[in-house]
């Protein structure tokens, strides 16, 4: 029975979730398998993966043929580099520890690499998000300025208006004053 390995679709629309299954090359996209060895959730950033490391080399080792996605995202977990080095120690060229220790140097370095990839991606987030708050900041001061520039303005209208009201309240207030002084001369 020819076998492959697959992407089986689960979630709702617009939000697709995948079961990574061996299933019969005949057997439909979300039909019959023979056994889950993992999950696939593209939805993240970076996309999660949870697989079965174990029974996915033991599958692919039988010869299971992974389709286009699948050895994608095998690869990216290590299977084919597992598969490669066991190869090489069915071959004689070297030992299991030394494949092992090989293994072990690659998923080291593999995720330092991812390590550093996510400082990087946090370190560009805060440089951005400092930038933001520095043009707000600036926004803000032009903002301000245009406001005390308003209020001045309207002080200096307000002032303007008064001071025509007090000028004929003291004229009218010295009319008085020189009626009485006049009437007492």
């Amino acid at each position: 029975m020819a076998t492959k390995i697959r992407l089986q679709r689960n979630g709702r629309k617009n939000y697709a979730f995948y079961s990574i299954v061996i299933a019969d090359v005949r057997a439909p996209r979300d039909g019959k398998f023979i056994e889950k060895i993992g999950t696939f959730n593209p939805n993240t950033n970076p996309a999660t993966v949870d697989l079965k490391f174990d029974r996915a080399l033991d599958w692919v080792l039988k010869g299971a043929q992974p389709t286009d996605t699948v050895r994608t995202i095998l690869s990216r977990e290590g299977v084919y580099m597992k598969k490669h080095l066991l190869g090489g120690v069915t071959k004689g060229a070297f030992g299991e520890a030394e494949a092992e220790a090989k293994f072990e140097a690659w998923k080291n370095n593999k995720q330092n690499g991812l390590a550093a990839l996510k400082a990087k991606d946090e370190e560009a987030k805060k440089a951005e998000t400092k930038a933001r708050l520095e043009a707000e900041k600036k926004i803000n001061e032009e903002k301000a300025k245009v406001l005390a520039e308003k209020k001045a303005a309207e002080e200096a209208a307000k002032a303007a208006a008064e001071a025509p009201a007090e000028a004929p309240a003291t004229e009218a207030a010295e009319t008085p004053a020189e009626e009485a002084a006049a009437e007492q001369q």
